[in-house]
């Protein structure tokens, strides 16, 4: 066999090379490595696919193009699956409950595959939105030579002469049920919404995550925007495992591209660009895997220099796609190196520095309206706001770029659950002036932390424009609204939210991060001690072992060993 001169070590010479590993290698050969192939480094591609849903439907066809690049490269691939929980799917149903779940399991699926057969390298194909942190999560756990790839996004679909996404399916139903449109409205518009493979178009959650990959550092650059259709989506492919080999060469793993530095400019380009509340889960958990500590005043550190400029659904009104046409996040990331509001020093997957990959990557000559200049944003501040307060004592997330409203206090109307919440809504329960509280749908509670698109969209889509919405639970990243998740402690630990009445005063104040319940705290001890957390929703199977070994919100909703 070829002995690999490259700088770095190999674990795989330790698996694969010398007499006593025999057995090894001919089960390699049994699928077609040469003893060329086994003297290269050894490289995995592990690739997020399904068929339930168009986000990973095509992935493995990009993980053989990753594979010809590798070659290319001069190191030797072999493919491995991890699981897809679709979230659209499994919306307003027990399927959402396994969502954020599945994002533990995508990075323990990877770690144990990555490391029971010795591989050298990783590159990561992900399409949506629990695929992509996990995916990065196993990165930083297992601190090798990796490189990420977004399998893209959906063209918008066209109803009505304006782009549609599937958030326009969801608020239909919102007005359907506030007797504003028809079930033939419904159909026309789900007919349309979401005409291709790919992801959500918006910057729902699975673009958000996309952009921060590149943010990090761990993805090439202008491989975030290209559409799941578009041909360049199959260049980045090739492109990713040529840069996996450079990177196994040079000996550059993954925690030397994801630094603290690097997780400022991540936080940077989510407030810059709008993105999604889940990005405040999924950003600490990364951190947390790599070694790095990132706190939601991080967050909100970061989103008060950082202005909010780019004009993406659902706060905005283009898609992706059209983010592709102008630059892809190479244009929002320059924008703000330029202001001096990146790091740009910090180490990248293409070997070089934020910076120089940047100054080397060319921008479309072409006039523009979807990302505005810095000194002149659609907003002073980032796009999402970190809330405290006797509610959310250690912290609550708002998204401002997908609501104007930056004040409001009501009576709470109280339920125990999404499903009631929406039944309410259905029955005219909820009226303006209300703040919807929904609680016992936190990591623990839920358990997973479901996603409540369908209730805000219902708000949204039913005319209730004066109704704001508090929860424990999380939200898509297509919700819109004044709209506060990832309250606190939740209410299954026995968090502020489990202690609120109908008719208490809520208090958002966006301005002043504040998330108050306005009781005295007299009554709020009275009500503790009268208080009992709910028999868990499950004894056993995944759901239940997750709850059992899941951190709060604020901490990223990590899951560790108790021990």
């Amino acid at each position: 066999m070829e002995k690999y001169e490259g700088k770095a070590p190999l674990r795989s010479q330790l698996r694969y090379h010398g007499v006593l590993n025999a057995p090894h290698r001919a089960f390699l050969r049994s699928v077609g490595l040469t003893d060329s192939d086994i003297g290269k480094p050894l490289v995995a591609v592990s690739v997020a696919w399904s068929e339930a849903g168009p986000c990973n439907f095509h992935t493995l066809g990009l993980a053989q193009l990753v594979k010809e690049g590798a070659r290319t490269g001069g190191v030797s691939p072999l493919a491995f699956p991890t699981i897809v929980v679709n979230d659209n799917i499994g919306m307003g149903s027990e399927g959402m409950r396994y969502s954020l779940v599945s994002r533990e399991v995508i990075a323990d699926s990877i770690e144990a595959q990555f490391n029971a057969h010795a591989f050298d390298g990783l590159v990561g194909v992900a399409g949506c939105d629990k695929t992509e942190p996990g995916t990065l999560m196993a990165m930083g756990r297992l601190n090798v030579p990796s490189i990420y790839l977004y399998a893209g996004s959906a063209e918008p679909g066209f109803y009505m002469g304006r782009e549609v996404t599937i958030e326009d399916v969801h608020e239909m139903i919102g007005a359907y049920i506030g007797g504003k449109a028809t079930e033939q409205d419904v159909y026309d518009v789900e007919r349309t919404a979401h005409p291709t493979l790919g992801t959500c178009a918006g910057m729902f959650t699975a673009n958000t995550m996309a952009s921060i990959a590149e943010a990090l550092g761990m993805a090439l650059p202008g491989s975030a925007s290209p559409t799941a259709t578009s041909s360049r989506r199959a260049f980045f492919a090739r492109e990713s495992g040529m840069a996996l080999a450079r990177l196994v060469e040079l000996g550059i793993k993954s925690r030397d591209v994801m630094t603290f530095e690097s997780f400022e400019n991540a936080i940077a380009v989510l407030m810059a660009m709008g993105g999604s509340t889940n990005a405040v889960l999924h950003l600490p958990a990364v951190a947390y895997e790599s070694g790095v500590k990132l706190t939601l005043d991080d967050f909100e550190r970061v989103g008060r220099r950082v202005p909010y400029i780019a004009s993406l659904k659902p706060g905005g009104e283009y898609v992706m796609a059209d983010l592709d046409r102008v630059g892809g996040v190479p244009l929002v990331m320059k924008k703000l190196l330029e202001a001096g509001l990146l790091d740009g020093e910090v180490l990248t997957v293409t070997g070089k520095t934020l910076k120089q990959s940047l100054e080397e990557y060319r921008l479309p000559n072409v006039a523009q309206k979807v990302v505005r200049d810095v000194n002149n944003p659609i907003k002073p501040r980032g796009g999402i706001v970190i809330l405290k307060g006797s509610l959310a004592p250690e912290g609550a997330v708002i998204k401002v770029a997908a609501t104007s409203v930056v004040k409001f206090t009501g009576k709470a109307k109280v339920y125990d659950g999404e499903d009631a919440a929406f039944k309410g809504i259905q029955a005219g329960e909820v009226k303006d002036g209300e703040v919807v509280v929904i609680r016992y749908e936190g990591p623990k509670g839920g358990p997973g932390m479901p996603e409540m698109l369908r209730v805000t969209s219902a708000i949204v889509g039913s005319g209730l424009e004066k109704v704001a919405m508090v929860t424990d639970g999380r939200f898509s990243g297509a919700t819109r609204g004044p709209m506060v998740g990832h309250v606190s402690p939740e209410a299954m630990v026995g968090g502020p939210i489990a202690l609120v009445r109908d008719g208490d005063q809520v208090l958002l104040d966006v301005e002043n991060n504040r998330l108050d319940l306005m009781v005295q705290e007299e009554e709020l001890k009275r009500r503790a001690k009268d208080w009992k957390a709910p028999e868990p929703r499950y004894r056993s199977g995944l759901l239940a072992k997750y709850s059992s070994l899941v951190a709060q919100a604020s901490q990223g909703a990590v899951t560790s060993p108790r021990w």
